[in-house]
């Protein structure tokens, strides 16, 4: 039997009291005045000030921290009427220069007209003591701005599309925004703003705009290639990308082309052929996959090629640190010392790291300057560990510019600043995306020279691109591939069975005796308990490992019972339960308890942190720390990430979730002491050979598959490589062969 529909209602009011504001999507608590009761308000309603008349449209409901309170879903927002109620508004800061003494004033001399008299004559303010003509100009101009962004708020809140959207809309085109969006309302959903295509195409039905316009056409395009984007893919097809752009949006293909080469015009999308395709770009990616191949092959051609052999070098550092390098790294260390752009790749167990610290050692042996980094801070801190040098992420390598606006970050280190060094090495190479190897190449100098080591059996980035995968298969760039299993990691199932998943062979899952387990379950209940137990105290009772730092819940989805949001509150609640010595922070539906296991999932580049005497700023996506101190007073969150301490504000908890169970995808650059996997009977497009290959790999002592053999033997039968389109492999053979003619 269908739900019962709930009803929409109307209230209107005041607002008295602003419980809590979050200024990443503009949600808000509020006591609103309802005829002299107080109702307690919810919802995506922007910068409301106390004072401020409103009118809500939504429905009633249930909060276990605020009782009974109005979910609402539009706002159309009233300037204050009354005296007291224009007093208060003013004095809520609004208005910058306009505080509590300043709006009793203005009050108190203009009552019920200070409002018009701020927008339309505000030299009149000046007749009040410590209001120069240009404070009052100030006012004015900023309460007449204040007005306008409620004007786009208004509008685009009448098709749900949030206070912040709106307000991004104003700071790009300010008093014209709503002419702006009239014309052309699908410039909604371009850059930062990505409003769904469909909002804004009903906003145009509703101005009754035309169906064929070139702007319609242009925003579908758009539309369509983010949505590829964030796929993976950094271009589409042609005829693919026309197929879809015109039954999504009922136009003819004449007139889709010619909305297409307006944007190519315009330098909004490009277009590139191949042998057998034409694709179709958003500039940036073009730009961005063009500019590495130019740049790769430019280093390629000026690459040493000496031929020189380095036997006798690698002979001293055998002698010095007692080892014997087998063939193919002694041929890796040949090749990155006699090539100025270099890949090192090969799967676990078999001498990558062994190989790249001969390779270090002779660089330094050669005096030269030697920068290494990888992807994400807990890749960087493994890079670091293994060997024995400091190692960055490229972000902190390239140092974000924090004077730059908006999306992608800018960097310190350009072509026009570029990096000292002479020699950079680059970890975890398959988890770099497009667009930051070209921010990377850029600040390169022509005659460093570029190591990069990864495994491109691994998932691809997370960033649209498969780089490690391209540069391989180009087949222009000297690639060594590590392929024998060295007899101790012989001795590790964990190797063993990681390199018969790559090569789609079963994995032993009945040898008891090792450090790669299978435990069958019969459904995903049993599976989420299982790992309950397991977790809290079968494996910590056994090996003594802390269930916070050295156990690691990975799952191939965030969904379902054996997903991490279900299993993070059910470990939350086995290994962190709440106790009266504990504070907690609620954020929504999230609670956040002293000795939390948090992981930041999304790039923040304005967090400081302090490490001992050092500090700096920036925490990026996959950062995992332990809430150390809660300050309620302030609803202040402490965080230790590895050492680096940064303090949370509750406008930043958005960008935390909890990390007793995180998705196979974030664990990608890390390593964990014992891994538990759960496989239960996932969508198919979870199913596949690779990210099960992934998930193995992060463990180094102890594998624990959780589930049913049939979903295991299914990933591991499914060999969809996560293929992704991209033209990056042509333009390097383009570019590179017309540098040799």
């Amino acid at each position: 039997m269908p739900a019962e529909k709930e009803e929409i209602l109307t209230i209107s009011g005041t607002a008295e009291d602003i419980i809590f504001k979050n200024p990443d999507n503009g949600y808000i608590v509020l006591t609103m005045d309802i005829d002299g009761s107080p109702e307690t308000v919810v919802g995506e309603l922007g910068d409301i000030v106390e004072g401020e008349n409103l009118i809500l449209r939504g429905t009633y409901g249930e909060s276990a921290k605020y009782g009974r309170q109005f979910k609402a879903i539009t706002c159309e927002r009233k300037l204050p009427e009354t005296p007291e109620e224009i007093r208060r508004y003013l004095g809520s800061g609004i208005i910058k220069g306009v505080g509590p003494a300043m709006a009793k004033k203005i009050v108190s001399a203009f009552g019920e007209q200070s409002l018009l008299i701020i927008e339309n004559d505000p030299q009149q303010l000046t007749s009040l003591k410590g209001i120069t003509a240009d404070k009052a100009n100030f006012i004015g101009e900023e309460f007449r701005k204040l007005c306008g962004i409620r004007t786009i708020i208004e509008f685009l809140q009448n098709y749900e599309i949030s206070p912040i959207t709106a307000s991004m809309v104003w700071k790009e085109h300010e008093s014209d925004s709503v002419r702006v969006v009239r014309e052309n309302p699908y410039i909604l959903c371009g850059g930062e703003l990505n409003v769904d295509f469909a909002v804004a195409d009903r906003i145009a039905v509703d101005l009754g705009l035309s169906m064929t316009s070139s702007n319609r056409i242009k925003a579908a395009i758009s539309y369509v290639l983010q949505r590829n984007s964030a796929a993976g893919h950094t271009c589409v097809p042609r005829d693919s990308l026309m197929e879809v752009v015109c039954g999504l949006i009922r136009v003819s293909d004449d007139d889709y082309d010619k909305a297409l080469f307006d944007g190519i015009e315009e330098g909004l999308f490009a277009l590139h052929e191949t042998t057998y395709h034409e694709y179709v770009f958003l500039s940036e990616y073009f730009k961005a996959e063009n500019y590495i191949a130019k740049k790769i092959s430019e280093m390629l051609k000026l690459s040493v090629h000496t031929d020189k052999d380095y036997t006798a070098d690698i002979s001293v550092i055998e002698w010095e640190e007692n080892i014997q390098y087998e063939g193919l790294q002694k041929a890796a260390i040949n090749a990155a010392l006699g090539n100025n752009v270099f890949i090192l790749t090969g799967g676990p167990g078999t001498g990558k790291t062994t190989a790249l610290n001969a390779i270090i050692r002779l660089f330094e042996n050669h005096k030269k300057r030697l920068t290494l980094a990888a992807p994400t801070g807990r890749a960087a801190k493994r890079m670091s560990d293994l060997t024995g040098r400091p190692a960055k992420t490229i972000h902190r390598l390239l140092e974000v510019d924090f004077s730059g606006k908006g999306g992608r970050p800018k960097f310190k280190h350009t072509e026009q600043n570029p990096l000292s060094a002479d020699v950079i090495i680059i970890d975890e190479m398959s988890m770099v995306d497009t667009l930051l190897f070209e921010a990377l190449l850029r600040a390169v100098k022509f005659d460093c020279k570029l190591i990069m080591v990864g495994d491109a059996n691994q998932l691809p980035s997370v960033g649209a691109g498969n780089v490690l995968r391209d540069l391989i298969a180009s087949k222009l760039i000297p690639t060594i591939e590590l392929k024998e299993i060295f007899r101790q990691a012989a001795e590790s199932l964990i190797i063993t069975n990681a390199h018969k998943i790559v090569r789609g062979e079963m994995p032993e899952l009945d040898n008891r005796k090792k450090d790669f387990f299978y435990m069958p379950v019969q459904s995903d209940d049993d599976a989420a308990q299982l790992i309950i137990d397991l977790t809290r105290k079968r494996l910590p009772e056994a090996y003594a490992y802390s269930p916070i730092d050295d156990i690691q819940v990975l799952s191939p989805t965030k969904m379902g019972v054996t997903g991490t949001k279900e299993l993070n509150k059910a470990l939350q609640a086995a290994l962190n339960p709440p106790t009266r010595s504990k504070k907690e922070l609620r954020f929504f539906d999230s609670i956040f308890r002293t000795g939390d296991k948090v992981m930041q999932i999304k790039n923040d580049y304005d967090v400081i942190w302090k490490k001992g005497a050092d500090s700096g700023a920036g925490i990026y996506n996959g950062d995992i720390g332990i809430i150390f101190e809660i300050d309620n007073a302030n609803s202040l969150l402490h965080i230790d990430f590895d050492g680096r301490k940064a303090v949370y504000t509750q406008d930043m908890l958005s960008k935390l979730d909890h990390a007793y169970a995180v998705t196979i995808h974030k664990s990608q650059g890390s390593e964990y002491k014992a891994v538990i996997i759960p496989i239960t009977q996932l969508t198919d497009n979870l199913l596949y050979r690779n990210l099960l290959y992934t998930g193995v790999t992060r463990a180094k002592e102890i594998l624990i598959i959780v589930g049913m053999r049939s979903a295991v033997t299914q990933m591991v039968e499914n060999n969809r490589k996560t293929n992704r389109f991209s033209c990056m492999r042509d333009l390097l053979n383009q570019y590179y062969n017309d540098n040799i003619q």
